[in-house]
């Protein structure tokens, strides 16, 4: 085959092109640290480093944002459910020195005044909240647990499923003694009006509903189901339903098959011939209707099915439906935790309903010490007919009797007020370890993530970028390569036709 200068020095300028290619690659991968400068230079590298750069994304998105604000939304509610669970330890202690017989009124106040700022700080603790967002409120993150101030701009119609175990057994006073009754000027009138008969307690059924102040609209009826061994249910309606106020004297004495409901109270009473039909129900339906609330009242949207019109915007009712309203926050690959504790497996209107409930035990005891130094004062008086003081001496005996019964009932109220801070407590040691258990395992995935953030950024240097030793090294004998090349050009090329002449 005849070989020709012009075939010489298209072989000769191909290698020096490729030469310099190569030295052009190294030179790059030299002054960039990097293996390929656009995808076409090797796609395989070019592919692996797209995927590796996304998944350290969503890796950095999981270890520097989602998990530190879900440890900041988790460390707010352990905070508040510690200083809950620190309240009802004292409040506990409280009901156990309430129920001391050696208590003097002014002890009584003092705890009773205790017991009520610490419910307030209770609920106050519903509202608590981190970047603005209410931690207790499950979904509605934008509003308060319980209510800041007391308001009437809301007309709220409540549905609360009840329990057959719920029903209490209360004891109730009859024949307070009413010293206002007495006629100095004609004694024997107290006892033709059948006043002086002895102040008694008796036991009535109370099923205690989430509210009190509630309206004084009838109530119709409320739906009854139970449930057999076999799990059928069976559902009725009673209707037989008195809609009666606290003042009136039988409030507390409803017919046997009858249910008084006190809607100042939040109460219904039921007749003794209903009792064992209604305490083995599995579920009591209760509609009521609440139009005021007080501070720190929990808001019923919250706990229960409800519908609310806003008095500022009517046309507009809202109805909530009660749901498991669990906020996951995704703190891996597939991964997701609950960060949030629902505020009704924490804050209860029974414990509230139990702090107003041993104010008012107490207040009746007060107001009978002061009754009974009122009619001390009164037999003071010289003027007074023999008649009189006979009777005065009577009122003071059942004045006597009325304040050991009364006390006898604080004492009670104090045993449930005990009874109801210890199942509080329980409830809030339960949630504190839940919520303690999913912080552990945020934190372990926390630690988990950042040995993956080193993991894949070593991944992503292997997978782009070069051994600048070994490339430096490439490049000098790449470099000597192209001049080698480039000489033996010149050589070459330089010899002409008239070198051979």
């Amino acid at each position: 085959m005849r070989i020709t200068n012009r075939m010489m020095t298209d072989s000769m300028l191909y290698n020096i092109n490729n030469n310099k290619n190569r030295l052009d690659t190294l030179s790059n991968q030299y002054t960039t640290g990097k293996k390929i400068q656009k995808p076409s230079d090797d796609p395989i590298i070019a592919v692996r480093a797209l995927k590796l750069r996304t998944n350290l994304s969503e890796l950095n998105q999981y270890y520097e944002k989602n998990i530190p604000d879900a440890l900041q939304w988790m460390s707010v509610t352990e905070g508040s459910m510690t200083t809950l669970g620190d309240i009802l330890v004292s409040m506990n202690t409280l009901c156990d020195q309430g129920a001391n017989d050696t208590n003097t009124a002014t002890n009584r106040d003092s705890i009773v005044a205790n017991l009520v700022q610490y419910k307030q700080q209770i609920y106050q603790e519903g509202n608590s909240n981190y970047a603005g967002r209410y931690v207790f409120s499950g979904y509605k993150t934008d509003t308060s647990l319980v209510f800041s101030t007391d308001t009437s701009d809301y007309e709220y119609s409540i549905t609360e499923p009840l329990k057959g175990t719920d029903i209490d057994i209360i004891t109730t006073l009859y024949g307070a003694v009413d010293i206002s009754e007495f006629d100095r000027n004609d004694p024997d009138s107290w006892k033709t009006k059948g006043l002086d008969r002895m102040p008694e307690t008796k036991n009535v059924y109370r099923l205690r509903l989430a509210y009190d102040g509630l309206e004084s609209t009838p109530m119709q009826s409320f739906d009854i189901s139970h449930t057999d061994a076999a799990g059928n249910v069976t559902s009725t309606t009673f209707s037989n339903i008195k809609t009666i106020s606290v003042t009136d004297k039988d409030a507390y004495k409803p017919d046997d098959d009858a249910v008084n409901f006190i809607h100042e109270t939040g109460e219904l009473i039921i007749g003794k011939n209903l009792y064992n039909d209604f305490r083995t129900a599995s579920e009591i339906k209760v509609d009521y209707e609440k139009h005021s609330f007080n501070q720190n009242e929990l808001r019923p949207e919250h706990y229960f099915n409800c519908k609310v019109v806003d008095k500022n915007d009517p046309t507009n009712p809202v109805t909530f439906t009660k749901a498991n309203q669990e906020i996951k926050y995704e703190v891996n690959f597939n991964q997701k935790i609950t960060i949030n504790t629902q505020g009704d497996t924490l804050f209860s209107q029974s414990l509230g309903r139990a702090v107003d409930q041993i104010q008012s035990s107490v207040n009746d005891v007060i107001a009978v010490e002061k009754k009974m130094a009122e009619v001390k004062k009164m037999l003071e008086d010289k003027s007074l007919s023999n008649d009189a003081i006979t009777t005065l001496n009577g009122i003071y005996s059942q004045l006597e009797s009325e304040f050991t019964l009364r006390t006898s009932i604080m004492r009670e109220t104090f045993a449930k007020g005990l009874t109801v801070t210890s199942t509080e407590q329980d409830r809030v040691n339960v949630a504190l370890s839940d919520l303690g258990g999913r912080y552990n395992r945020l934190l372990m995935t926390q630690s988990r993530l950042s040995t993956q953030q080193v993991d894949f950024e070593e991944l992503m240097s292997t997978n782009e970028e070069v051994d600048i030793v070994d490339t430096y090294v490439k490049l000098t004998s790449q470099k000597t390569i192209y001049d080698a090349s480039l000489s033996s050009a010149a050589k070459l090329t330089g010899s002409t036709l008239l070198d051979f002449i």
